[in-house]
């Protein structure tokens, strides 16, 4: 068969062309779009702060228009195949981007080579972004006629691959999109439905703006008219929302520590070690507030490995007096197992607090069935580690109940959640102590503070982050960094945090249910929609 012998036939087929790749590419860049809006990549200028341009900063209407850009484009597709495939190649871009620091620790700390470390990276953001892949294929397959009916769909949907990515297989949601509205119009809503619920609005909104931006060009314009107000309400919804009253649980000067040990001597015992040891053991010795905290495995060693007499000395130090120290130190032995721990010690404690870390890193405090392999390239120390329970005890000192965790465990807030069935026992103050070294000078820090302030606000409780290499700070419980320290310095902290009272709507029903109430509304709005579609049915919903 020829083709016609006609120049405009031509054309045509090269516009064609051009129009399938500026799609792609607008894929893409909106995947880097919403990347950028969990923690903005460059420094701007000034005059254009009013915009929320900041370095580090969640931009809340960069996701939002990243999204539409998506739900636009999915609901002119050809097909749920080619829907799939399009919402694959957006959660990839926008996945690899958010967490592209994962390069740092692979190759520059792991000695994995660059091409492999990249292709790692992919990968894993190939793999994570399958969830957004089906719900964009079964979004062209149900999204109805009636577009805000079709925004719904999409918000489930979205809702669904999110909690997907958070729970499943061990969980990963760092850098979901509620991330980005930390300080938007959707703010309000933290405290009453949390970082899914936030997420699950900001996509309904990003749906209806794509549904009736396209419904306008199409000349409908009572369907554009009532997406454009769906839009408006839902954004000023969440300030007409009231929010919690929590009280005051007195306040409680800390010292958070920030040694600045390198990742590439962290566990040599000539560099390090040493290092580490000499650092901390002095600041732990001489420093005079009545908390001082540690990151993440500050004293790299075994207490029975640590030179002798050196643990005693630190027990010693915090058993008589008016001071306590919370410390990041690995426990165990090698017939019981290992732990990552904090260790707490005050005076008046017959023995240690402890906190064992119950949500480990998978390949860097577990490995996985069949990935030893992957391990020994990484040339990760103390390979296995056991789980704490979950919940466990609180530290308690003047006044103050304060909740560990550690590392990426701040990402998990129905883990959180655990400590705040009852008020009189719930937290007044989150602690989590991390090592952000293995990322180097990456976004990695900015985006671990931020989900530390989006905690903070659905539970209405100050956070202290104790890191090695930063961001340490103080957030309180409006989630405003009080006090931030240098990154890349060591570095003592100095400053008052205020405790809270009081348990939020979003802890009190997430403490009890989970997050089966979220997914009961996705299902729901889904099994609404598929009814809708059946033949016979009305489908103009």
């Amino acid at each position: 068969m020829s083709l016609p012998d006609n120049p405009g036939f031509g054309l045509f087929v090269r516009q064609s062309r051009t129009t399938a790749v500026m799609r792609w590419l607008v894929l893409l860049l909106a995947g880097g779009l919403q990347a950028a809006s969990l923690a903005w990549p460059v420094a701007m200028p000034q005059s254009l702060a009013w915009l929320g341009l900041a370095h580090g900063q969640p931009l809340w209407w960069g996701q939002g228009l990243a999204l539409s850009a998506l739900v636009f484009l999915l609901r002119s597709s050809a097909s749920w195949q080619l829907a799939l495939l399009q919402g694959w190649v957006f959660a990839t871009a926008w996945l690899a981007c958010t967490f592209g620091w994962l390069f740092t620790s692979m190759h520059t700390y792991g000695g994995l080579a660059a091409p492999l470390a990249i292709l790692a990276v992919l990968a894993l953001a190939g793999l994570l972004a399958l969830y957004y892949a089906a719900a964009a294929g079964v979004f062209r397959l149900l999204a109805g006629v009636h577009p805000f009916w079709a925004g719904l769909v999409f918000a489930a949907l979205w809702l669904l691959a999110e909690l997907a990515r958070g729970l499943l297989l061990t969980g990963f949601g760092w850098g979901a999109i509620g991330y980005a509205h930390l300080t938007g119009p959707l703010a309000g809503l933290l405290p009453w439905g949390g970082l899914y619920g936030a997420g699950f609005v900001a996509a309904l909104l990003a749906g209806c703006l794509a549904l009736g931006w396209r419904a306008a060009l199409l000349g409908h314009w009572r369907d554009a008219l009532a997406c454009g107000a769906a839009v408006l309400v839902g954004l000023l919804l969440p300030q007409w929302l009231p929010q919690p009253l929590g009280g005051s649980a007195g306040t409680l000067e800390v010292t958070l520590l920030q040694g600045n040990i390198a990742q590439n001597e962290k566990f040599d015992s000539e560099t390090g070690v040493l290092k580490a040891l000499t650092w901390y053991g002095e600041q732990l010795q001489q420093n005079q507030s009545p908390l001082i905290i540690t990151p993440e495995t500050a004293l790299p060693l075994l207490p029975e490995q640590l030179p002798e007499g050196y643990w005693q000395a630190l027990q010693q130090r915090f058993a008589l007096g008016e001071q306590a120290a919370l410390v990041g130190v690995p426990l165990g032995s090698f017939s019981t197992g290992y732990t990552n721990s904090v260790v707490g010690l005050k005076p008046g404690q017959a023995t240690p607090w402890r906190y064992d870390k119950h949500h480990l890193v998978p390949f860097g405090e577990f490995i996985p069935p069949f990935f030893r392999w992957f391990t020994n390239l990484m040339n990760i120390p103390l390979g296995d580690f056991n789980r704490g329970a979950l919940p466990q005890p609180t530290f308690d000192w003047q006044g103050q109940r304060l909740a560990a965790t550690i590392c990426y465990e701040n990402l998990f807030s129905e883990e959180l959640a655990t400590q705040f069935l009852t008020a009189e026992k719930a937290p007044t103050i989150l602690v989590n102590v991390s090592n952000l070294g293995w990322f180097g000078d990456s976004l990695a820090m900015n985006q671990h503070l931020q989900i530390a302030r989006l905690r903070a606000l659905e539970f209405d409780r100050p956070f202290l982050l104790a890191t090695n290499t930063g961001q340490t700070a103080i957030v309180d419980h409006h989630a405003r960094v009080t006090h931030a320290a240098t990154p890349h310095t060591a570095t003592a902290l100095h400053g008052t945090v205020e405790g809270r009272t009081g348990v939020t709507p979003y802890a009190w029903w997430l403490a009890r249910w989970g997050l089966w109430p979220l997914l009961l509304l996705a299902l729901g709005l889904l099994l609404f929609a598929w009814l809708k579609q059946r033949p016979g049915s009305d489908s103009h919903f």
